[in-house]
């Protein structure tokens, strides 16, 4: 008879999984709730800080988010991975207080962008090599593009090249059609493709420049010549 191998013997230790944990949350493991949170509190709490750019009401909504999940955990059943589920419903709330706040905001005076309704930075990109961006200038000119952009294309663009959710997974977060995110995510890129393409203009005739030998350099006696040859 073949022998089990018993990990922890070897000293492996393996992380539960999300359907684990969340198994042992509905049979009243409150700790394995709190796991949950840990693992999933900075993912929720960027997602939402890029689509609200508000540190304080993401902090709100970042705590309802997870007493909602708490309180409705028993009716999770697995039809989804848990974080798709907890995406959902973060966007929900994002969702209810952007209602709430064009009930006290003219449409007519709101401006998306300004430095009002926005002063603070939105959060960095995710944790993955693709999205990681080095030069802090381009981060800044393209998180405030994102800032700009109509909000149904905006939550795409959030949830599949920010978050890196698959279009089937943004489809259960949003309830939209594969065809509708896809024609939202392409179009919300074209305006970023656009928004942003002034800066590389701008960045590539720097460089360009930067690689002429000044005039203040050259050898005595020997202009500088053009269409030489």
């Amino acid at each position: 008879m073949t022998e089990e191998i018993k990990y922890h013997n070897f000293g492996l230790q393996l992380s539960p999984s999300d359907e684990e944990l969340v198994s042992d949350a509905q049979n009243g493991d409150n700790s394995a709730f709190e796991k949950l949170v840990l693992r999933y509190e900075s993912r929720i709490y960027n997602l939402v800080l890029h689509m609200t750019g508000d540190q304080s009401l993401t902090r709100d909504i970042l705590q309802e988010t997870f007493l909602s999940s708490f309180r409705n955990l028993k009716k999770f059943k697995g039809n989804s991975k848990f974080s798709t589920w907890l995406y959902k419903i973060a966007v929900n709330y994002v969702l209810i207080h952007r209602r709430k706040k064009k009930i006290l905001i003219s449409l007519d005076d709101y401006k998306p962008g300004s430095e009002d309704e926005h002063p603070h930075q939105i959060a960095d990109w995710a944790d993955s090599p693709a999205a990681t961006l080095d030069n802090s200038e381009l981060k800044t000119k393209l998180n405030n593009a994102i800032e700009t952009l109509p909000e149904e294309y905006k939550s795409v663009l959030i949830l599949s090249d920010v978050e890196g959710l698959s279009n089937k997974e943004i489809q259960g977060v949003l309830k939209l059609s594969l065809p509708a995110i896809k024609s939202r995510l392409h179009r919300a890129r074209l305006i970023l493709r656009e928004k942003l393409s002034e800066y590389f203009i701008s960045d590539v005739k720097n460089k360009i420049l930067e690689q002429k030998t000044p005039l203040s350099l050259l050898p005595p006696g020997k202009p500088q010549q053009e269409n030489e040859g």
